[in-house]
């Protein structure tokens, strides 16, 4: 196993961005795909947030996703119901993880996700849940894929904050988030 430790610096940006985000109900859209659809999902887009388009004019129409620049120079990808940062993650990561380190790699994400939960509550607050990924208040699509899980609800959207469960078909592991459509108000 193979792992690496880099600077939270790409993840403070892209959390701050997120956080920026007072609308996200307006955010979200009908999915599709098509030049109209991405027009569409890039306008609702940019209005709402001030991002602007990666490749403006250059709209591939099989797509229903599209990036979207930040301020902060953080690439989103936004589908209709989700957006993912698209930046390099930050903190720690395991890689070329063998079916005899999965204990190791466990033990590498259990150890760093306390700094990665705290980088997250210093941008979006305080989490409505936070627990284990097996945890059966989780919807079924998601329990076991993560290892960790905090969720924040903010107007419009839940923010997940995870470490991702490493196993014998998965050889790497480490942090992530994203955005997804929600009706709290």
């Amino acid at each position: 196993m193979k792992t690496q430790q880099r600077s939270s610096s790409d993840d403070e940006r892209a959390m701050a961005d997120l956080a920026e985000v007072s609308d996200w109900g307006s955010i979200w859209g009908p999915q599709g795909t098509g030049v109209d659809a991405i027009r569409a999902l890039v306008s609702r887009v940019t209005a709402a947030t001030g991002w602007r388009p990666w490749a403006p004019g250059n709209i591939d129409p099989d797509r229903y996703t599209w990036g979207l620049v930040t301020p902060r120079e953080t690439v989103m990808l936004v589908l209709p119901d989700a957006v993912l940062p698209e930046s390099p993650r930050s903190g720690w990561s395991a890689y070329e993880i063998g079916p005899a380190e999965l204990p190791d790699a466990e033990e590498g994400l259990d150890a760093h996700w306390p700094a990665q939960l705290q980088l997250a509550r210093q941008h979006w607050g305080a989490p409505v849940f936070v627990g284990p990924g097996s945890d059966a208040r989780i919807p079924p699509e998601w329990r076991g894929r993560r290892r960790h899980l905090a969720v924040w609800l903010k107007p419009g959207a839940e923010f997940h904050l995870y470490a991702t469960q490493p196993g014998p078909e998965d050889t790497a592991a480490g942090f992530a988030y994203s955005v997804y459509a929600s009706e709290v108000a």
